[in-house]
């Protein structure tokens, strides 16, 4: 099966909620990779239970013919925190919190969130046997998807744009495979 997952637009900067809804620019991404993917024929469409990834999703799964099914264990690592501040405003005001949080102190226990959304996207991917699905997530989610596939340390190693595209092949037997990571000619 192909498994496509896609980051979430841009949100809002918000002190006050760890949830925020897409700023202007993340709703017209959205539009964006829903007319990008457009012609790919998905069989199911999946968001994170977080409103910037359920956003984000709307588009193409209305486009899709798709309701969009939420599912608590793709939700982003930093979904307890409070506040949302995207990644780039975090790198260029604190640079030295952003660097604190890439190298890991982020409070939470990446094998915990490791273990959580690789069990999810499992059971997605079991379920949907020999089909496409599109799911729309985080950064995070999407980090140690990767490092899952490659057999890598569970970590936060790159930085996936927002809605960006990340393509993996599932078989039956259990073997993953990278087929793209970072997809955004969309975004041009």
């Amino acid at each position: 099966m192909e498994l496509i997952l896609i980051r979430h637009g841009l949100p809002e900067r918000r002190h006050d909620t760890a949830d925020p809804p897409l700023a202007v620019a993340g709703v017209e991404q959205a539009q964006r990779v829903a007319a990008w993917l457009a012609d790919e024929k998905v069989d199911a469409v999946f968001a994170s239970t977080m409103r910037r990834a359920i956003q984000t999703a709307e588009p193409f799964a209305t486009q899709a013919g798709h309701a969009v099914t939420q599912h608590d264990g793709i939700a982003e690592f930093d979904r307890g925190s409070g506040r949302y501040i995207p990644m780039e405003e975090l790198k260029r005001d604190n640079y030295p919190a952003w660097l604190a949080m890439a190298q890991g102190e982020h409070g939470v226990d990446i094998g915990v969130f490791h273990a959580t959304v690789v069990a999810a996207l499992e059971e997605i991917v079991e379920s949907h046997a020999g089909k496409r699905v599109a799911v729309f997530c985080h950064g995070g989610v999407i980090n140690v998807w990767t490092a899952h596939v490659l057999g890598m340390t569970p970590r936060l190693f790159f930085e996936p744009d927002y809605t960006s595209i990340h393509r993996f092949m599932c078989a039956r037997s259990g073997q993953r495979n990278v087929v793209s990571l970072n997809e955004r000619a969309h975004l041009r």
